[in-house]
């Protein structure tokens, strides 16, 4: 193999760096005109009718809203019954069905009675349970078998739905809020109670109720079970209409007796509405007695409107108010405070 003489290489040496000055220079002097060469701006738009294209900076924006949630509605709307109806003729549901109809589908859903599965917890204790000697270390809420069959449910002249019906009338009728305080004269086992209780503030609910083994069922049962025990209603034992341990200040918003003052003497009636008078809010309070006013009216309407005069309070009218679930109404009537 031959070897390349001096000449050739000197060439190569000297091609070389030449070339790359001429590279140098080329680019230097794309540099200095290709501004000369680029459109001006009124150009580009004669050239291009198109908008150019934008680079788009995103900027997040964080706004807080304060929002109040709409209440829950207190009635069921017509709305809400065509639903359910939808919802029942979808999964082929009969509105109505007959007494044999109801054991037949009964069949394989714990079929006994309340009296028997009364009987089997007061034998069994239930499916499972502690020893006795133990009992006492695991249940904190002890309950008579006949709450946790819920027997009490059956022990007034209606079905318990029906306080739902006398919640809906009076909270509509009082335009009630839950911040409103609420005074309810012998709520029994809460059967209209429980509702008002979900619906107001904590510790806006009152009651007075005599009967011992409603306000077991109220205390020990329902609130438990419905998790309102965080709701602080206040439930006071007492009769002969002695509201003093509600505090001397409270002002209620509404006041009202379902069915109680039917088995109540007119002038024990008269004495609860003379001291309850001054602690109806002026205006917008409202008091609410259902069937029957006969405390009212055998003294006669004269002598009943002087009455209520004396004490601060007048008669603002009657209402009828139907049940949702079964054939059944109530009738209402209406006190007020006027403007002190």
């Amino acid at each position: 193999m031959a070897l390349p003489s001096n000449a050739s290489g000197t060439a190569r040496l000297l091609t070389v760096p030449a070339l790359l000055l001429l590279l140098s220079s080329a680019a230097l002097l794309v540099f200095l005109i290709l501004p000369s060469l680029s459109p001006s701006p009124a150009t580009t738009a004669h050239l291009c009718a198109c908008s150019p294209p934008t680079t788009t900076h995103t900027t997040t924006t964080v706004t807080t809203t304060t929002t109040t949630a709409s209440p829950a509605p207190v009635t069921t709307s017509p709305a809400d019954v065509a639903w359910l109806k939808a919802q029942l003729a979808s999964n082929s549901l009969p509105l109505l069905a007959s007494r044999d109809s109801w054991h037949r589908l009964r069949k394989g859903i714990n079929p006994r009675t309340r009296e028997q599965q009364l009987f089997d917890i007061n034998r069994h204790h239930g499916i499972s349970h502690y020893p006795d000697e133990e009992a006492a270390n695991h249940t904190a809420l002890p309950c008579p078998g006949e709450l946790l069959v819920e027997e009490h449910h059956s022990n007034y002249g209606e079905p318990w739905a029906g306080g739902r019906d006398v919640f809906e009338f009076l909270a509509n009728a009082s335009a009630l809020t839950p911040r409103d305080q609420v005074l309810e004269i012998g709520c029994g086992t809460l059967r209209v109670g429980l509702h008002f209780i979900r619906f107001l503030e904590a510790a806006k609910f009152h009651c007075l109720e005599r009967d011992e083994l409603s306000l077991m069922a109220a205390l020990r049962y329902e609130l438990p079970a419905q998790g309102l025990l965080y709701k602080r209603p206040m439930i006071v034992r007492g009769e002969d209409m002695d509201f003093s341990r509600f505090g001397d200040t409270v002002m209620y918003d509404l006041i009202y007796a379902s069915a109680v003052f039917l088995h109540i003497p007119d002038k024990l009636v008269w004495t609860g509405l003379e001291r309850l008078a001054a602690k109806l809010r002026p205006q917008r309070g409202r008091i609410f007695v259902s069937h029957n006013i006969k405390f009212c009216s055998r003294l006669g309407g004269d002598e009943c409107t002087q009455r209520l005069t004396e004490l601060g309070l007048e008669y603002v009218g009657k209402h009828t108010h139907d049940s949702l679930l079964f054939n059944h109404y109530e009738i209402w009537f209406e006190f007020r405070r006027p403007k002190v």
